[in-house]
């Protein structure tokens, strides 16, 4: 039997990974749409996105919209192999 993966297991987390992982890869999501979908706050998800990004899950981007900073998120390769294993974890635990 597989196990979890304690970075992804945490429901925000989770939820943030699920979201990305339904974009095409390498497509970047906008923190501000994120963060409505997620219904998260500023320094909630901010703090998710850190641990996501240290365990190299995701890559933040930061850059200008015209002269409006920007900051998006994007699953890499990484992130994408860590969240199907975690899938594929809980499947086994619902099959019994």
């Amino acid at each position: 039997m597989s196990t979890p993966d304690e970075i992804i297991h945490q429901t925000v987390r989770l939820k943030i990974m699920a979201t990305l992982n339904a974009l095409p890869e390498r497509e970047a999501m906008e923190f501000t749409r994120l963060k409505q979908i997620l219904e998260a706050t500023d320094g909630n998800l901010g703090a998710h996105l850190t641990t996501l990004e240290k365990a190299g899950y995701i890559e933040v981007l930061k850059d200008f919209a015209g002269k409006k900073p920007r900051t998006r998120v994007v699953m890499t390769g990484s992130g994408r192999r860590a969240f199907s294993g975690h899938v594929a974890y809980l499947r086994t635990v619902l099959e019994g």
